[in-house]
């Protein structure tokens, strides 16, 4: 959707972005998507699952690193 459209047809793009992620784009270049609060929330939760993970992994490899030093 182009940003022209979205601007003047904000009701529209809340619609279509309730449904699925919407692609705005400006001179024919995506600028943003538009999410529903839901589709966010779990990519939030999901980000900071993966990051919670990634964090714990770093630490156990730090703890085996220091034991094979020892």
């Amino acid at each position: 959707m182009s940003a022209k459209d979205a601007k003047h047809g904000f009701g529209r793009l809340i619609d279509l972005a309730r449904m699925e992620p919407v692609t705005v784009e400006k001179h024919g270049r995506p600028v943003v998507v538009v999410i529903a609060v839901e589709a966010y929330e779990r990519l939030c939760h999901s980000a900071a699952s993966v990051a919670s993970s990634a964090s714990r992994s770093a630490e156990v490899a730090e703890g085996r690193k220091g034991m094979k030093q020892a």
